[in-house]
């Protein structure tokens, strides 16, 4: 509760108009301004000057009235820089909303913890034909039947324009309006909980948009020159007048999960977050997060590009106190492995097993050595990390975009290739995210879209332009003016998903139903403890991981192989040993006709190992069905 006028109003947030006891009760920080009025539909009134840049007052306004703020008796009117709905978008007025008004459905719900989580990335504008979150809650019972366990839903701050990603958000507490009302997206919350799905927000702290962010008119001391930022102004979280800055984003932070039950936040480009001060801005959202979780369990995870661990090391020790980072590592060798291309960003690495190997057991591959594509060290060291700290997966948002034509993995990869990979990434100890319709193979792209004035737009699409120039298999689409106009409202109606796919692609549903389930249901692919997975390189494009149980019998053994056949007389290789006393035979295959495959050979471990090519293959241990072959007692040579 934050306290204003002296103490004498009990406020739940520090700035924006909240309904208390019936009233309406406003306060804003505008550091610039010397008076500032609340302007509604047939009255204004002066808010009170409280000091260090604070105006606050009662209105005689009620829930759903809109209103904005009039400073220094200039024409000028603005929408609250705290507004929890813009009902016309980020350049008109706001409306007060009443958040206790909501009935909700989840009083039991305790939360979630980071173990035994699947993620599911999805974008609400493209999720369901219509858009809306009521549309896409109708999907939630389906997503927690198919294994899914966690929801996390792209940035819904409010943006300019009828479309977007999320990125360029402009008012951090108002959900987005083209995606429905508030208590719409409250609903979806409520759902997922009843449907046994946790919810993450995916919440942008290191830039505002360029188009409907009015914050320079209340004060300029929102943003810095101190720092530089890829995306424009940085924010102003170590500098003078710094600290309404901070509280604002911790505030933030706090809404989503305080009044929309949000199980977590995921916070977008970490590494572009400065701030000097004795505790970071990141670590004082992770306290006051937890803090207003109250009981219930949440899930903090970020994206870091430059693999610094702090974010993730407790408070206590001067770290960020996040739960999770997400592996572009795992991403980047994964993806060279899928398709053979190597470049821009994926040149340092060759999708080779050992490095597959390491990023099962180690995470991160770059942890502090030299990273030819940035000419620097790159990461930190992360050896000692739990497994379920690493958010892996073969495509995110980003990824599926950063191509010529938003392609979805599986159609670069060949099919077996794709299959083993997938099987890869669902029974890896980390913690798997899938985006959304990965899990039937979309025929959908996932492309970049904006819809921003003319001129905006231009320097956009020049600035997308110039990023993609870096992958030299794109230059023939930028020379041609082949990419897709990121305006055009068709570019947005290509990516949205279509359901009947589950069927029409039924052997992809079920190849993640049942890797998702073999993942729930067997021990040694639920532990995510360091030292439970060990793996040995078996040719140029196979390798084993052994995962171990809390018994021998519990130990399973996964052969992933990306190119053709393997045929081995012996494998010199302790790693896929059968326990004692047992014998390994084939519990599952990425090879099976169910999946679309060609089936596993049947004499696969009759004499020695004959593992098919671009396959998956678990290997569990069962008492020997007949004892081994008698020796010759000769010694070899």
């Amino acid at each position: 509760m934050a306290e204003a006028q002296g103490g004498a109003v009990k406020r739940r947030r520090p700035v924006g108009a909240e309904v208390i006891d019936g009233r309406v009760h406003v306060r804003l920080w505008a550091h610039a301004a010397r008076r500032v009025e609340v302007v509604l539909a047939d009255t204004h009134v002066d808010l009170a000057r409280e000091g260090a840049g604070y105006f606050s007052g009662w209105v005689p306004a009620r829930a759903g009235d809109r209103y904005r703020f009039r400073l220094d008796g200039s024409d000028r009117l603005y929408p609250d820089p705290a507004s929890c709905y813009q009902p016309d978008g980020p350049h008109q007025a706001s409306r007060i909303v009443d958040h206790a008004a909501y009935t909700w459905h989840d009083r039991s719900w305790p939360g979630v913890s980071l173990e035994g989580q699947v993620i599911y990335e999805l974008h609400i504008g493209t999720f369901t034909s219509e858009g809306t979150w009521r549309a896409a809650a109708r999907e939630l019972e389906e997503l927690a039947r198919l294994g899914i366990t966690l929801v996390e839903m792209m940035p819904v701050a409010e943006f300019d324009g009828r479309f977007g990603w999320g990125y360029d958000g402009v008012d951090l507490f108002a959900p987005y309006h083209g995606y429905g009302a508030p208590d719409d997206l409250r609903a979806f919350v409520d759902r997922a909980h009843r449907c046994g799905l946790g919810v993450l927000l995916d919440v942008v702290y290191n830039h505002f948009g360029p188009s409907g962010n009015y914050l320079r008119a209340f004060s300029p001391a929102y943003f810095t020159e101190r720092h530089a930022n890829e995306w424009g102004d940085a924010l102003n979280f170590d500098g003078d007048h710094s600290g309404p800055v901070r509280e604002l984003f911790a505030s933030n932070a706090c809404y989503w999960i305080d009044e929309f039950h949000f199980d977590g936040l995921r916070v977008d480009a970490t590494q572009q977050i400065f701030d000097a001060s004795r505790e970071h801005i990141l670590a004082t959202i992770s306290r006051e997060a937890r803090k207003a979780a109250g009981a219930r369990r949440i899930v903090l995870v970020a994206e870091n590009e430059r693999q610094d661990v702090r974010v993730v090391a407790p408070l206590e020790v001067g770290g960020y106190g996040f739960d999770a980072l997400w592996n572009d590592d795992f991403h980047h060798c994964a993806t060279v492995a899928s398709h053979g291309r190597a470049e821009a960003y994926y040149s340092d690495t060759r999708g080779e097993p050992q490095e597959l190997i390491s990023a099962a057991k180690y995470g991160y591959l770059f942890q502090g050595q030299y990273y030819r594509w940035q000419r620097a060290p790159r990461g930190t060291p992360a050896l000692d990390l739990a497994p379920a700290r690493f958010v892996a997966y073969l495509q995110n948002h980003d990824q599926v975009a950063n191509s010529a034509r938003g392609l979805r993995g599986h159609l670069l990869a060949s099919p077996g290739r794709w299959r083993a990979l997938t099987a890869l990434l669902l029974l890896l100890p980390a913690t798997p995210m899938l985006f959304q319709g990965q899990e039937f193979c979309s025929s959908a792209p996932f492309l970049y879209f904006a819809d921003f004035d003319r001129a905006l737009m231009r320097a956009v699409s020049e600035g997308r332009s110039e990023f993609l120039a870096q992958f030299p298999s794109m230059i023939d689409y930028l020379a041609s003016g082949r990419l897709d106009d990121p305006s055009d409202p068709r570019t947005l109606e290509r990516c949205r998903l279509d359901f009947t796919e589950r069927q029409t692609h039924a052997a992809a549903y079920a190849l993640h139903r049942d890797l998702l389930a073999l993942r729930r249901e067997t021990a040694a692919f639920r532990r995510q403890q360091r030292g439970g997975i060990d793996g040995a390189v078996l040719a140029s494009s196979a390798f084993a991981l052994r995962f171990f149980g809390e018994t021998s019998d519990d130990d399973r053994l996964l052969l992933v192989n990306l190119g053709t056949d393997l045929e081995r007389g012996s494998l010199a290789e302790p790693l896929v040993a059968p326990p004692s006393g047992r014998e390994w035979w084939v519990a599952w295959s990425s090879e099976a006709p169910a999946y679309g495959g060609l089936g596993t050979p049947a004499r696969m471990l009759e004499r020695g190992w004959c593992i098919p090519g671009e396959a998956a293959i678990v290997l569990a241990p069962r008492v020997r069905q007949q004892p081994p072959p008698a020796g010759t007692g000769r010694r070899t040579a």
